[in-house]
């Protein structure tokens, strides 16, 4: 790989971090380099002063180069090529070639020079920590997870510098001393450059009758602020990730993280500025990382708040709407003034249903790695989530309902964070999560209305459940949305789970 030349200031610091006996960056990034003698130098000076915490800095670098052949990879008899290449093993890790591949192989000379790179780095790093993980990169990620976190001090220039060669744009994101709420070596290249995953900017719409091709069954996310309704086909914005849009006079950041499963639609003024966010195309916990024009600060997803970089710290939250997964049939009986996508947003995608992440959304393998999987359930395993209010203040209380369990009723209490809530879910499994105060609701057939202990009928709407005595009373609606159990646990492991 090629990693973009030091500057003179740079080289000043490199040469105070060698007297205090930490090994420059620079060493690093010559480890990596595909020639054996400039790379083994390099290991050897690392091994002098070696520290486990730099474990992800190799890592970062392997990252970048060709893995090494899978029993896949090898010539058959005939000298073909096996047809299952190597990929991901079920739990997100890469291929480890087995002792039969290293048997088989032809020799070192087969290998490229990035693949003799990283296997020289690999090999140093079993030798330096004595695990035994070679080539199987997600193994030394949870290792090092695992450990204290004690990461290079220049490990956010280090990152800058390798995550440049991906796209000059990403070494903004990592400035020197850069301040950070989340360990640097759990941020990881999702695959694409910034904004590879392109948002749509304000997306053309179409009125419910004129939105000929959406089947009534095809999944949408509906959202509904100060009177107005939109659907946003999972079909169109599984390609985009992010939609910066305006409803009922509000603007918002409608953000969809695929690989957890989550949208989000969040408030974009924030501060009093308006906060042009977009794909910064890195992950934390296999969750979507934004990234704000303004200073480059990332992003959490699923707290809506700035976890790197310039803003982290200052107390700055996106305001959070409610969304809902549904039908379109469902969705547009009950919104038939709803607004929907219009399939000319500018880009070339085949957009018909399914099309969109469907070998990652028909298994339950993960694509990227996580600490830990909590086999309470399937990873990919639909989830109602909520971060709630803590009623002492403070850290907020993550709360996880199983949507298997929520199909079985059509109303369903529960205590948490010091709250009664009820979860109201329609025929074709949408949910909603209302703060029930002081009302009680038990178990009754689905509808449009639901009755409270006293008999009462409640009416269900996007803002509020409303009873229907004339006294306008409401009880409002919680923000909530579906995620995949792996990715929210990651980021919540102590979440409130009830299945």
């Amino acid at each position: 790989m090629r990693i973009v030349k030091p500057s003179a200031v740079l080289l000043i610091f490199a040469v105070a971090l060698w007297a205090a006996g930490v090994p420059a960056i620079e060493i690093f990034l010559q480890a990596g380099q595909p020639r054996p003698v400039e790379s083994q130098a390099a290991l050897r000076e690392l091994g002098a002063a070696w520290r486990n915490g730099y474990t992800s800095m190799l890592v970062d670098l392997a990252r970048q180069m060709t893995p090494l052949p899978s029993v896949a990879d090898l010539p058959d008899a005939d000298g073909g090529v096996r047809s299952e290449r190597g990929g991901n093993n079920p739990d997100g890790g890469e291929v480890r070639p087995s002792n039969k591949a290293q048997e088989n192989a032809p020799g070192s000379a087969a290998l490229t020079p990035g693949q003799l790179s990283r296997q020289r780095i690999t090999q140093f790093l079993e030798k330096q920590t004595k695990q035994k993980f070679g080539d199987d990169l997600g193994k030394w990620r949870r290792w090092f997870w695992s450990q204290p976190y004690d990461p290079h001090p220049d490990y956010a220039e280090f990152k800058a510098r390798v995550y440049s060669v991906i796209d000059p744009r990403m070494a903004s994101f990592f400035p020197p001393k850069v301040k950070a709420e989340i360990r640097l070596d759990e941020v990881d290249w999702g695959g694409v450059t910034v904004n590879g995953i392109p948002p749509l900017v304000y997306p053309k719409t179409i009125a419910a009758h004129d939105a000929t091709y959406l089947k009534d069954s095809n999944i949408i996310f509906g959202i509904a602020v100060n009177g107005e309704a939109r659907a946003y086909p999972k079909r169109i914005l599984a390609w985009h990730e992010m939609a910066r849009d305006r409803i009922g006079g509000v603007e918002l950041t409608v953000v969809y993280c695929t690989l957890c499963g989550t949208v989000l639609p969040y408030e974009s003024i924030v501060g009093g500025k308006l906060r042009v966010l977009g794909t910064s195309g890195l992950l934390y916990r296999s969750n979507k990382l934004m990234f704000d024009e303004e200073t480059n600060s990332l992003w959490s997803t699923l707290e809506g708040k700035p976890v790197v970089g310039a803003l982290t710290g200052s107390g700055l939250e996106l305001q959070v709407r409610s969304s809902v997964t549904t039908t379109w049939k469902e969705w547009r009986e009950a919104h038939p003034n709803t607004t929907v996508l219009s399939l000319d947003t500018g880009y070339k995608r085949d957009y018909n249903e399914g099309v969109a992440y469907r070998d990652y959304f028909s298994t339950d393998k993960i694509m990227f790695e996580v600490p830990a999987l909590d086999t309470r359930l399937k990873n990919k395993a639909e989830v109602l989530v909520a971060l709630l209010d803590s009623p002492a203040g403070g850290k907020k209380q993550a709360l996880a309902i199983a949507a298997d369990l929520l199909r079985k009723y059509a109303v369903y209490p529960l205590a948490a964070a010091g709250k009664s809530l009820v979860v109201v879910t329609s025929a074709s499994g949408a949910n909603r999560l209302y703060d029930a105060g002081t009302v009680r609701f038990s178990e009754q057939p689905r509808g449009k209305q639901i009755a409270d202990a006293g008999g009462l009928q409640w009416t269900v709407t996007e803002e509020a459940l409303t009873v229907n005595d004339g006294s306008g009373r409401k009880l409002p609606r919680v923000p909530a949305n579906r995620a995949f159990w792996f990715g929210w646990q990651a980021q919540f492991p102590n979440t409130i789970l009830l299945k």
